[in-house]
């Protein structure tokens, strides 16, 4: 990795098992960890190929497979991937700085019809790498396929300079919402989720 994440930096020593366990916890108690996957699952055919950017525990990916997709996790925390390969059979998890992204290095070299890049990812990669990490998503997205964007407004990334680093990554915005369940986006808005498109 190039440069650490923030995730890594702006986080405390055993963050990462705090995650897990707390998602681990909140499958228990049967809250409803799939609202992202519901949208993305809507996006695309039936059997698609999706890349999970930033899976985390692997919560995403699960509920896409669940649903009959053929997916990917990606993240840079090996804890976390560890977890998701233990908790989660069926995705398939693999450690990798969404900067630096190159799938096809570690035998995954087909296109992708979406990419979900969910729980605020976009607010814990490297400073300075935003861009860089949708120009490699991106890279990995059959033309005319979705890059989905998630993360929280209050987090030091506006939704202008996600803009911005989506065009230059070669992808348009098609959709924005306030939340997952495509509440309608306003300018006061907690939350940006982005439905951004690689042109055809």
């Amino acid at each position: 990795m190039s440069k650490p994440t923030r995730w890594v930096t702006d986080t405390e020593p055993g963050h990462s098992q705090w995650y897990v366990d707390r998602f681990r916890r909140l499958a228990a108690e049967g809250a409803d960890l799939a609202g992202e996957a519901r949208l993305v699952d809507a996006l695309v055919p039936p059997g698609a190929r999706i890349l999970d950017a930033g899976c985390g525990t692997g919560r995403v990916a699960a509920a896409l497979a669940g649903r009959g997709h053929a997916v990917v996790g990606v993240d840079a925390d090996p804890t976390l991937v560890e977890a998701a390969r233990a908790d989660h059979p069926g995705p398939r998890f693999l450690v990798a700085d969404l900067a630096e992204l190159d799938l096809p290095g570690q035998g995954e070299a087909e296109p992708f019809d979406a990419a979900v890049v969910a729980g605020n990812v976009m607010t814990f990669v490297a400073p300075g790498t935003e861009r860089a990490v949708l120009a490699r998503i991106a890279a990995h997205v059959r033309p005319d396929g979705a890059v989905v964007v998630g993360f929280g407004t209050d987090r030091g990334y506006p939704v202008a300079e996600l803009d911005a680093d989506a065009v230059a990554a070669g992808l348009r915005l098609e959709h924005r919402f306030a939340t997952w369940d495509l509440r309608p986006w306003h300018d006061g808005a907690e939350f940006a989720v982005t439905v951004l498109r690689r042109p055809a």
